[in-house]
């Protein structure tokens, strides 16, 4: 059956209201309720899910749901074991000691994923600086690192990824993934250590005794929760789910309907839940559901809509002009503005229309390694490219860090973010020799301005308003 252009509607009006509505301050206190989220994912997507039924495509409908379910079912999990993990302390708020705890975060975020990593770890960080008056640029970096790059690794990093796994990535494959990861991560890691360093020598030095004064020894609590988290990586990693195909076309027997994946991933969740400490999760953690409900409050409509949207574009792929380069400028772009999840499945889709060899999950690898890039990395450019983008956002402001509007995030994006993809897209995906010539180059101006940043006193940079406090956004001269 093709789908008419039209049809593209429903998908478009979910992604559009996900990035606008946040932002229309007449809107934003409806939209931050789960019941409003899900009200509007339910108005777009019913009707497309009893279109499809009534078209005589149930088994497109079932493929939705259950890939909803199973996609649903690992951020679940994920984020109530992460709940019940803090760490305790307050170490010297050094540049080295900041730079360490991004890249402990960079490293967890591909296991615990980018949302239990970020959570994990904003608190302590702004512990640990809670006497500096120079904070924004490490929550900026925080995101950056944390809640996006780092996430690079494997299926559990990002939502993306498992997504490209529930179409037959192997697990593995993103592994493959490494050098970029490395690469990114440590321009991104040296351009924060060389700007924390310009911060640090423009304290007030009685900022630093306080500081000095006020140190206690990092702790974990709720250690126990690894074990949780050490199950569901096994789940992920070993555990078959459902045949997606099988299921829709009701080709499943016996137990091979039984979703051995989720059950042992909810177990975990509910282990964690039942046995963890009460006092850690809701008191030190502050855990709430509402970012979960959030999230499958809104994915169940973008799942639904999704299908008559990428059928589309399956069809017009072989007409587009998709390469290694464009794949990855588009898939970033929009990644960047929209979630980055259906962002992957789109191009993912489409790119599987797209002849070459040799092919993961029936898209050319060099197209998916783009796509992969784009997906995960670009959604670091924008407050709205990955939710815990907002949720970091969020904890750092009620911790008194005067965060940069929407926009002065996106200047600090492009200033400290941008050249550092642009130069992985040059050395790592494009092929010509000037590019790679050029990508030497922008990696040197990289590092000329780290090190100009790390030997050179910052300019008085101040925050929003008359209180004079807090950087809007990492400074530059």
């Amino acid at each position: 059956m093709d789908f008419p252009v039209w049809t593209l509607i429903p998908f478009v009006l979910m992604l559009l209201g996900i990035a606008v509505f946040p932002l229309v301050p007449q809107l934003a206190h409806l939209w931050e309720r789960p019941r409003n989220q899900l009200l509007y994912a339910l108005v777009l997507g019913m009707p497309v899910a009893i279109g499809l039924l009534v078209a005589a495509h149930p088994e497109l409908v079932a493929h939705a749901l259950i890939e909803y379910v199973q996609f649903i079912v690992l951020l679940l999990a994920l984020f109530t074991v992460s709940g019940g993990i803090v760490l305790r302390g307050d170490l010297a708020a050094t540049p080295r000691t900041n730079t360490a705890f991004l890249a402990v975060g960079g490293l967890l975020a591909s296991f615990i994923g980018t949302t239990g990593a970020a959570m994990l770890l904003i608190r302590p960080i702004l512990a640990t600086n809670a006497e500096r008056r120079y904070r924004a640029h490490t929550v900026v970096f925080t995101i950056f690192v944390v809640a996006n790059c780092g996430g690079l690794l494997t299926p559990l990093g990002d939502p993306p990824l498992f997504l490209g796994m529930l179409r037959g990535v192997p697990f593995t494959w993103t592994f493959s993934l490494l050098p970029m990861w490395l690469f990114v991560n440590a321009l991104l890691l040296l351009s924060y250590w060389a700007l924390d360093r310009r911060f640090h020598a423009r304290e007030k030095p009685e900022a630093l005794e306080m500081d000095t004064e006020n140190r206690t020894p990092l702790s974990v609590a709720g250690a126990s929760n690894l074990i949780w988290f050490a199950v569901i990586i096994f789940a992920v990693a070993l555990i078959p789910s459902l045949d997606i195909d099988a299921v829709a076309h009701g080709q499943l027997e016996g137990v091979n309907w039984v979703p051995w994946r989720e059950l042992t991933m909810l177990a975990a969740a509910a282990c964690s839940f039942v046995i963890g400490s009460k006092a850690i999760r809701f008191e030190e953690n502050e855990f709430t559901w509402a970012p979960i409900q959030e999230v499958g409050a809104l994915f169940v409509g973008i799942f639904l809509t999704m299908v008559p949207a990428l059928q589309v574009l399956r069809a017009a792929a072989p007409n587009l002009p998709l390469n290694e380069i464009t794949l990855f400028v588009f898939t970033g772009g929009l990644s960047s503005v929209l979630d980055n999840a259906p962002t992957y499945v789109t191009f993912f889709e489409m790119a599987t229309q797209i002849a070459g060899e040799p092919r993961v999950a029936n898209v050319p690898e060099a197209l998916l390694v783009s796509i992969s890039l784009g997906a995960v990395l670009c959604g670091a450019l924008t407050y709205i490219g990955n939710g815990p983008n907002f949720m970091v956002k969020s904890v750092a402001e009620d911790g008194g860090v005067s965060m940069p509007t929407f926009l002065g995030y996106v200047r600090a994006a492009f200033i400290y973010l941008a050249p550092v993809l642009l130069a992985m897209l040059l050395l790592f995906i494009a092929e010509p020799w000037w590019a790679k010539v050029l990508g030497g180059v922008t990696v040197a101006l990289i590092l000329v301005r780290a090190l100009r940043h790390a030997t050179a006193r910052p300019p008085q940079v101040l925050g929003r308003g008359a209180r004079r406090t807090e950087p809007e956004a990492p400074a530059q001269e």
